[in-house]
């Protein structure tokens, strides 16, 4: 049977039921966050390693919840939260070392076991990476995860009008780069 959102929300909030309720929760939403993560970092480890920092800071966090937003959107903001502060991470020590983090990444994902993607698919993720991150961030959760703007307004904080010039601009920058690939 599943568990209802405030079923979950009442286990959290009660000292007693908090760590059953905490692992309901990892179970139900692990792997949609796993991939809204992975969607940003592209490797497997990296996305593991920012998932369970994401499940760190939701469980200490737990106090601060108010429910004045699903958990489901209060996840995906401290999932988020934590795959930008990551790739900005990266970028910072690929900076200090001379090394292209897009380049790396690209090259992880080629040699990657988990990706299973044809030709294309590969060209569809090369074609993201060179997006910045905030606007890779906002077409991957329209194209991938199907999730609307109003949702996203709340998980990002954006304005639905600027998270749409978003999207459009992304989409854009990616046909332009499939098409100049493939010429």
């Amino acid at each position: 049977m599943a568990i209802s959102e405030t079923q979950l929300q009442q286990m959290l909030a009660n000292g007693q039921t908090r760590e059953r309720g905490f692992s309901e929760m990892v179970q139900l939403y692990q792997e949609r966050l796993y991939w809204h993560v992975r969607k940003m970092v592209l490797s497997h480890d990296d996305a593991n390693d920012v998932l369970q920092n994401t499940f760190i800071k939701a469980w200490n966090g737990l106090d601060g919840f108010r429910g004045e937003a699903q958990l489901s959107t209060w996840l995906y903001r401290i999932a988020t939260n934590e795959s930008l502060s990551f790739l900005a991470g990266k970028h910072t020590r690929a900076a200090l070392s001379n090394t292209d983090y897009e380049d790396e990444m690209l090259q992880n994902l080629a040699a990657d076991s988990y990706f299973d993607g044809s030709q294309a698919e590969f060209l569809l993720q090369k074609a993201i990476l060179t997006l910045p991150a905030k606007q890779r961030l906002v077409f991957n959760m329209k194209y991938f995860d199907n999730i609307t703007y109003e949702e996203m307004e709340k998980i990002l904080g954006t304005s639905t009008g600027a998270l749409k010039a978003s999207f459009h601009h992304a989409v854009k920058k990616i046909t332009d780069f499939i098409i100049n690939e493939e010429k």
